[in-house]
């Protein structure tokens, strides 16, 4: 298995986390820096912010096109599942990937987002260790597997 420091140099890509627990987002974090990943990420805390990110309006105007997108189901202001569902009938937004990284892991949320046309569903692991492989393993996957679009 090849390490972070095998991979080819390439383009960073834009990870956007749209994440409201501060833990969470640190342990994210972390799991950036454990991995060497040289990726950018970007964190907003809530719905709303989420898609002034994606629109660039506000203080997000000059905000890059993720290339991925981490997104918490429980937020404030508009909830994950609105989120997506914004992202993936825009035309503009939905080509890019969306993980759905949350702590639910009832059936309905999984259904509802696969129908939503998220491109993965992963339960946040309650043990750091595995959070942060959880995190490398998304990384690897969507950034270094798969060929993806790029438009900025």
């Amino acid at each position: 298995m090849s390490t972070p420091a095998d991979r080819p140099q390439a383009t960073p890509a834009e990870v956007l986390l749209v994440e409201d627990d501060a833990g969470d987002e640190l342990m994210t974090r972390e799991a950036f820096e454990d991995n060497k990943i040289g990726n950018v990420l970007h964190v907003v805390r809530d719905g709303l912010e989420a898609l002034d990110f994606l629109y660039r309006r506000g203080e997000h105007a000059d905000a890059p096109r993720p290339d991925l997108i981490l997104l918490d189901l429980n937020l404030p202001k508009y909830d994950g599942r609105q989120v997506l569902e914004r992202i993936k009938t825009d035309p503009d937004l939905n080509h890019i990937p969306v993980v759905v990284l949350t702590t639910s892991a009832a059936e309905e949320d999984i259904l509802r987002s696969y129908r939503l046309h998220a491109n993965a569903y992963v339960t946040k692991p309650v043990d750091l260790d595995q959070f942060i492989r959880a995190i490398q393993q998304i990384d690897d996957f969507f950034v270094t597997v798969v060929k993806l679009p790029r438009t900025r």
